[in-house]
């Protein structure tokens, strides 16, 4: 398979479970799904693939931190769609905690919907966002 199937193919596997939180939270398969733990595994197949493939580029990109180095592994397809897969997933277990936690403390869909979305994009944003908006929830709900 190669570099650019697995790339096109990373996010397409996570897509359905994103879809299931942001436009069906409530739904009882949603939750039924989610619940399984290997759900951020799904998009981790394609880095599989890539890491496998090339074991010991990405072992000496990640074991002795070096911006020279990083870069030049994710100056390359394999390096760039490895680090892409990795991302996808993280990204993905994060959004799924963030389902969780706001259905647990009561985070209405319509506010953790674009949190999500903006979580798909830059997820540092959306899991800051997140935090803050759990934050004021819980501190509403002991008040």
């Amino acid at each position: 398979m190669s570099v650019e199937t697995l790339f096109t193919w990373t996010f397409p596997l996570a897509t359905p479970f994103w879809l299931l939180m942001i436009f069906l939270p409530g739904w009882s398969w949603t939750r039924r799904i989610l619940s399984s733990p290997w759900v951020p595994l799904v998009p981790l197949i394609p880095y599989f693939v890539l890491a496998i493939a090339h074991l010991g580029e990405l072992w000496t990109a990640v074991s002795r931190p070096d911006l020279d180095v990083l870069s030049a592994f994710t100056g390359t397809p394999y390096g760039a769609a490895t680090i892409w897969a990795h991302l996808i997933a993280f990204d993905l277990f994060i959004a799924r905690w963030m389902y969780f936690e706001a259905r647990e403390h009561r985070i209405h869909p319509l506010v953790t919907g674009p949190i999500l979305a903006l979580t798909i994009f830059l997820s540092p944003f959306g899991l800051v966002a997140f935090l803050l908006v759990r934050s004021v929830r819980i501190r509403s709900s002991h008040e």
